[in-house]
């Protein structure tokens, strides 16, 4: 019995210093794997059912190297908060808002944040659990506010523009529009499953999703225009 136990922990041993070696020969793979594992982790359970032994199983290594590279499990989900947000800002870069027209701008911005939204379902999952707190760990990034600020900017911009050719009410606030849009996109996806409960209606199938898509597209407009 003690050489079986004796065998398990250096089998043990081995595998976490495996695990080390790996992380040091390549340490941005494995700060990548972890912020993966912990967001699929988060996004399930939330950040006080999520457990870091489950996080660092999935991301293939051990709670050492964690705590190694994000400090606990806190700093690890405000990271993980931080790199959601600015996936979906970095994504928004395809959008080119100075090279269309101002209404398809705002039809294209209505588009793709409807399709992030389905593609990235963690995301809203991520700011369901976030508001349940408070925004309590989002306070805490410098690096949001700034991403934040440069995209209404250049939302701004665009809807000036519409403004200017005459289109849209000169009364109209950026961060409204973008609240508009995320709001009917949010909504829908969030509450799905009641909501179709309720009213017997499948809301999940295709065609639903892309008579929605055209819905946010026709109230964002109507909402802005002269």
């Amino acid at each position: 019995m003690d050489k079986v136990q004796s065998s398990g922990r250096g089998k043990k041993g081995s595998s976490g210093g495996a695990a080390e070696r790996s992380a040091q020969r390549d340490p941005e793979r494995t700060r990548a794997s972890i912020l993966a594992a912990a967001t699929k982790e988060f996004a399930e359970n939330g950040i006080g059912g999520a457990r870091v032994d489950a996080i660092a199983e999935r991301a293939g290594t051990n709670k050492r190297m964690l705590y190694h590279y994000f400090g606990d499990k806190e700093q690890l989900y405000l990271a993980v908060l931080e790199e959601a947000y600015i996936g979906i800002r970095t994504a928004e870069k395809s959008l080119h808002f100075s090279d269309v027209d101002p209404e398809q701008g705002v039809a294209e911005l209505a588009m793709f944040t409807w399709r992030y939204f389905l593609d990235h379902p963690e995301f809203l999952s991520l700011l369901g659990t976030e508001n349940l707190h408070r925004a309590r760990w989002l306070r805490q990034s410098t690096r949001l506010k700034e991403l934040h600020s440069n995209f209404i900017d250049k939302l701004a911009e665009l809807l000036d523009r519409g403004k200017a050719k005459g289109l849209f009410r000169t009364d109209i606030d950026p961060l409204n529009v973008y609240l508009t849009i995320a709001a009917l996109g949010y909504f829908y996806l969030s509450n799905q499953y009641t909501l179709a409960t309720i009213f017997g209606r499948d809301l999940a199938d295709g065609a639903s999703l892309e008579a929605w898509k055209r819905h946010i597209v026709h109230v964002t407009l109507s909402s802005i225009r002269r």
